[in-house]
């Protein structure tokens, strides 16, 4: 009977280290936040291009920065207005986007400081429901189409 119990103590143990560790290597700096955005940013960010709020635009970021550090970068990851979905690169880790976003922010007025895992956790449950309100606006979409198209026949 007292195997059991150790068992679970050494199990929970590993778990928990497993978790911290994959924790720190998700966050694991290998880009800064200046970094990713010369590298994926700037194309958009300092010309303005399709209504990009310029790096350093206090006045267009200045109502971004309002809607909070979670919101933001979880909405411009999914993609908003203009910009694509994780700024246009399908390999760009969440980490480093969300320093780029940091960055651009502090630039522009914020304080904002590069992500934590609490605060990466609070994007990407951010990011989730908009995704799942996207998901479900496109259904929706979809369940007109079939309509339309099962009136047509």
């Amino acid at each position: 009977m007292l195997i059991l119990p150790s068992f679970r103590f050494f199990a929970m143990t590993f778990l928990l280290a497993a978790a911290a560790h994959a924790q720190s290597s998700i966050l694991a700096e290998a880009n800064s936040g200046e970094q990713v955005y010369k590298a994926m940013c700037a194309a958009c960010h300092e010309t303005g291009v399709a209504l990009a709020p310029k790096l350093g635009d206090r006045a267009a970021w200045t109502p971004l920065i309002a809607e909070g550090q979670h919101v933001l970068t979880g909405h411009a990851w999914v993609g908003v207005r203009a910009m694509p979905p994780r700024g246009g690169s399908a390999k760009l880790p969440l980490a480093d986007f969300a320093r780029a976003v940091a960055f651009m922010a502090r630039t522009s007025g914020a304080n904002w400081k590069d992500p934590d895992s609490r605060l990466l956790l609070e994007i990407v449950k951010e990011a989730d429901k908009r995704l799942t309100k996207s998901i479900k606006e496109q259904q929706a979409m979809q369940r007109e189409l079939h309509s339309i198209a099962k009136a047509a026949k």
